[in-house]
C-alpha cells in the first residue's frame, strides 16, 4: 500500500503493490477467493483492518490502495473505518468509480486508489475534505509512492528509478517487475522499494496481479517468512443483451 506500479505490456498489464508496514503489525493472510454479493474478489487480508491493499474482482476491475493523497497529513484517529475496507467496498462494486463518488468518506483517513475499470485506469483521491478522480493514459507506465512514508524529493528520485529500469524493460514478465519491486533503488534502505527503517518499519510483502483479457494470475511473496504463493482467478465478464 506504500508503493505501487502499473505496467501495459501487449494485451496485458501488472498491478503490483510492495507494503509497507510497522514490525508489530499482524502478518497478512494470502490471497484468497472471497464471495462478496455474489460476486467474487480475490485479495490478501490485513487481519488488523480486516481489509485489504489490492484486489481484483471477477469482472477483471482492480485496485490498489496507498495511505494518504497528495500530501502529508496529520492523522486525526479515531476514524470510522479502516482505508483497506474502504478499498473492498470500492471495488466490489459493478461501477467501482461511481462508488468512489458516491460513498461518504466523512471521518476516513485521506487515501489514493490507484483503480482499472472497464479498461480505464484512475487515480481516487481523498484528501480528508475533497474527492479526485484522474484519468490515467493506461498506455503509459507508472509509480506511485505513499506521502505519508516518502518526500516529494524521493518521490521524484523513485520516479527516475522506474523510468530507468521501464526503459530498459519495455516488456517486463512478472518475475522481472518482482525483481525491481525487490532490489529498486540506490542502496538507501530508508527509501529504497525494498524498504527497511530500523527493522520498526519495512517492506512486508509484494503483491503483483498479471491482469490479461480473461484472468488474473497473483504471485504474493510473504518477505517476512518468506514464502511465495501463486493464485488465479477467472474473470466473468457479463454481456449485455437487447430485449
Amino acid at each position: 500500500m506504500c508503493t505501487v506500479t502499473y505496467i501495459p505490456s501487449g494485451n496485458h498489464f501488472f498491478f503490483t503493490s510492495n507494503r509497507d508496514e510497522r514490525a508489530d503489525r499482524p502478518i497478512a493472510t494470502f490471497p484468497q477467493r472471497h464471495e462478496m454479493e455474489s460476486k467474487h474478489l480475490l485479495f490478501p487480508t490485513d487481519p488488523q483492518g480486516g481489509g485489504s491493499w489490492i484486489a481484483v474482482h471477477e469482472s477483471g476491475n482492480t485496485a490498489a490502495l496507498l495511505n494518504g493523497a497528495t500530501k502529508i497529513h496529520n492523522p486525526e484517529p479515531p476514524y470510522r473505518k479502516s482505508r483497506g475496507l474502504i478499498l473492498l467496498d470500492v471495488i466490489s462494486d459493478k461501477s467501482p468509480v461511481k462508488a468512489f463518488s458516491d460513498l461518504d468518506f466523512n471521518r476516513i483517513e485521506p487515501f489514493t486508489i490507484i483503480l482499472f475499470e472497464n479498461n480505464n485506469l484512475y487515480s481516487c483521491i481523498w484528501d480528508g475534505n475533497i474527492k479526485q478522480v484522474e484519468s490515467i493514459n493506461r498506455s503509459e507506465a507508472r509509480i506511485w509512492s505513499s506521502v505519508t512514508l516518502y518526500s516529494p524529493d524521493t518521490i521524484l528520485k523513485r520516479e527516475k528509478w522506474f523510468r530507468s529500469w521501464n526503459a530498459d524493460n519495455p516488456h517486463p514478465s512478472a518475475a522481472d517487475i518482482i525483481r525491481f519491486h525487490l532490489h529498486g533503488g540506490d542502496g538507501d534502505p530508508v527509501n529504497d522499494l525494498n524498504m527497511n527503517r530500523g527493522n520498526k518499519l519495512f517492506t512486508n510483502s509484494i503483491s503483483c496481479i498479471r491482469h490479461s483479457l480473461e484472468s488474473a494470475a497473483f504471485r504474493y511473496m510473504d518477505l517476512r517468512n518468506r514464502i511465495t504463493a501463486d493464485s488465479f482467478l477467472t474473470f466473468h465478464k457479463m454481456i449485455p443483451v437487447k430485449a
